[in-house]
């Protein structure tokens, strides 16, 4: 068996892009895989597409070989971009792989500790502020409108949220995030005394709604620097959040935002691999290391779930790809001992799964690990020719 062609289908999903990895082989297998170019500037699909060629003509079942190749081939820039377009390569060669031999990743993997995967809700509120119409979905204009969505999470059999910063001081309803381009804030990630304030209201008012059963997780994302993530986190502490998610490349000011609050603290998702990864560890610097299968790979991620499963430390997963990465994403948690949780959009363009030839089953805050050999399912060519690419936005959603 041969690899004849690497191509991208890209779908347009509202305000972003499903970005689509296709592996084709002379025997007719096709291996899938998700990659987001969400806030790199549209780097990552040219560099699939240069890296890519290297594949042809290999074997796609000599997974490791061929992936530690392409690694070979950008020493120079193991981290970043270069290595997130190879995740997504090893994702569709691992797919290609399962599917020869006629079985599930998560049997080839050694097998499902777990068939049901528990959830939270992802992005809890964030796209009733900036993308409703799109979704179709109520708009949030106040807190008794966050009430009513924690009530709506602890209905519907989800365990925990995650939402991002909600703010009401302007005649329109905003998201806060001066760490991204376009994004609103102060744009020198000062720990602005407003936005503290709206975040202790908006998770008094989750906690309202939904109740004391439902764990509450809060994003910071890039929002601050070390001294605004201490002042937001000590502020929190009385809401027992799950953790406070801080994106930060720094693995000793990590831990001092840890060592300086009793909130516990998640980050790593933008890491990629056991290197980048180490550091964290060793400074004890998160109680919960997040990690991304699309950008890291299958293969790569559970390498880096076991380096922390030596630590003592549980991997729960990003997941903000498109819904073949989401069918990856609980792959990946299916087999993982040190499991914590997997992230989902609940709230999402509704015909995001029609993408594929098989619907995923997400009932009560759980997904159901597919049956089918590979990930379970392929990507939908004709329905992603329904849904053109669109301009994605810049910065938070």
């Amino acid at each position: 068996m041969k690899i004849t062609g690497v191509d991208i289908l890209v779908a347009g999903a509202g305000w972003r892009n499903f970005n689509f990895l296709k592996v084709s082989t002379d025997e007719g297998l096709t291996g899938w895989a998700d990659f987001s170019e969400g806030n790199v500037g549209g780097a990552v699909a040219p560099l699939i597409r240069h890296i890519g060629q290297h594949l042809i003509g290999k074997d796609p079942r000599n997974v490791q070989a061929a992936i530690e190749e392409l690694r070979r081939r950008s020493w120079g820039v193991s981290i970043g971009a270069a290595a997130r377009a190879i995740g997504p390569m090893e994702n569709a060669l691992v797919d290609i792989k399962a599917k020869a031999l006629g079985v599930p990743v998560y049997e080839m993997l050694g097998g499902a500790l777990r068939d049901s995967i528990r959830l939270y809700w992802s992005h809890c509120g964030s796209y009733h502020v900036s993308n409703h119409e799109i979704l179709l979905v109520d708009p949030i204009r106040s807190l008794d409108d966050i009430k009513a969505l924690g009530r709506q999470v602890r209905d519907s059999g989800y365990h925990a949220l995650k939402c991002n910063l909600i703010m009401f001081d302007r005649k329109e309803t905003y998201m806060y995030g001066p760490g991204w381009v376009g994004g609103n804030g102060d744009r020198d990630r000062n720990p602005m005394r407003a936005a503290t304030l709206a975040a202790v209201e908006q998770m008094e008012a989750f906690r309202d709604g939904a109740g004391s059963g439902i764990g509450l997780h809060l994003d910071t994302n890039f929002n601050f620097r070390t001294e605004g993530f201490l002042r937001m986190a000590r502020a929190l502490e009385p809401f027992d959040l799950e953790w406070m998610e801080v994106d930060n490349f720094d693995a000793t000011a990590l831990a001092e935002l840890r060592y300086g609050t009793t909130t516990p603290i998640a980050s790593c998702e933008t890491l990629t691999g056991m290197r980048q990864l180490r550091p964290f560890l060793d400074h004890k610097s998160v109680d919960v290391v997040i990690t991304d299968v699309m950008y890291n790979g299958i293969l790569e991620s559970l390498r880096m779930a076991a380096l922390c499963d030596a630590f003592e430390k549980n991997v729960a997963t990003h997941n903000y790809s498109g819904p073949i990465g989401t069918l990856i994403t609980s792959a990946f948690c299916g087999v993982v001992p040190n499991f914590r949780v997997m992230e989902i959009d609940k709230v999402q363009v509704p015909w995001a799964y029609d993408l594929l030839t098989e619907r995923p089953v997400i009932e009560n805050g759980h997904i159901a690990l597919m049956p089918g050999p590979g990930w379970g399912a392929d990507v939908n060519e004709d329905a992603v020719k329904e849904h053109p690419p669109i301009k994605e936005r810049s910065g938070l959603v």
